[in-house]
């Protein structure tokens, strides 16, 4: 009996642990600051979203972001707030994803701006698992080199002491496969990346196609032009004057290692 009511303590507690207030949007002349060069231009229709750390163009007809857009600062980067997994329905949208559809799929729920780079406030980094921020994703891509160039992110801010904004977005069209409520699964996923100071650009694109093969480590051989990447997504982003676009293979340099040790003399054991 004792046993049985530790269960469901620890089941109800599960439940409930991660609850939480969500906040209504902010003024979207809040989210200046994530898009420092102008707001993007979407052909796609959609709803704009200002949250303290990013900024969603949600497609509700597709119900995934058409765009996400947000700088990183170098004192966020290594944010020591732990993974809280609180995905939820974002209250701002009627109709929207929620976790549920998820389920069942193979799909992972893919985070467009990244919940390492929100865990430098609790708030934030709940906000970082609305629904409006996910994508489908296949655990290969999502859990492989997508991952990598999120924590390339964090490296290149941290050790370079450079603010980033960051596009994150998907390719796709109403031919692409669904599931659950209608929820579009992309063809192609793409991350566009300034760096603040110096002007200079990187843009990456990711195949999204079955079978969903592991895409290896190697970034450099999934460099696209920012044009390129521009046309396909349907999307007008804005960009430094003169900005200049990093050649493939010559992008900022990171240290993991020291990156790894960084966190963890910063944040003790709650690395991600």
């Amino acid at each position: 009996m004792k046993n049985f009511l530790i269960t469901i303590f620890l089941s109800f507690s599960s439940l409930h642990a991660y609850a939480w207030d969500q906040r209504p949007p902010m003024a979207i002349d809040a989210c200046k600051k994530h898009s420092p060069y102008g707001f993007a231009v979407a052909s796609k229709s959609s709803k704009t979203i200002c949250r303290e750390a990013y900024l969603v163009a949600y497609d509700s007809n597709a119900k995934i972001p058409a765009y996400v857009a947000y700088t990183l600062l170098p004192q966020n980067a290594l944010g020591c707030f732990p993974r809280t997994n609180a995905f939820t329905t974002d209250n701002s949208i009627i109709g929207g994803a929620i976790p549920n559809d998820y389920i069942g799929t193979g799909y992972d729920k893919g985070h467009a701006a990244p919940d390492g780079d929100m865990s430098w406030s609790a708030i934030v980094e709940y906000e970082s698992f609305l629904m409006t921020n996910m994508y489908p994703q296949a655990g290969s891509l999502n859990r492989g080199i997508w991952k990598l160039l999120e924590t390339s992110v964090r490296g290149w801010s941290s050790q370079l002491n450079n603010s980033f904004t960051i596009y994150v977005g998907a390719i796709y069209n109403d031919k692409d496969k669904k599931i659950g409520n209608g929820i579009i699964v992309p063809h192609s996923y793409y991350k566009i990346v300034i760096n603040n100071q110096t002007n200079e650009v990187a843009g990456w694109g990711f195949p999204h196609i079955i079978p969903y093969p592991n895409l290896g480590n190697d970034l450099a051989k999934f460099r696209v032009a920012v044009n390129d990447l521009e046309m396909a997504a349907g999307i007008d982003y804005k960009f430094p004057a003169n900005y200049k676009e990093v050649k493939p293979g010559k992008e900022w340099s990171v240290d993991f290692g020291a990156l790894t040790k960084a966190k963890r003399a910063k944040c003790g054991n709650t690395i991600e």
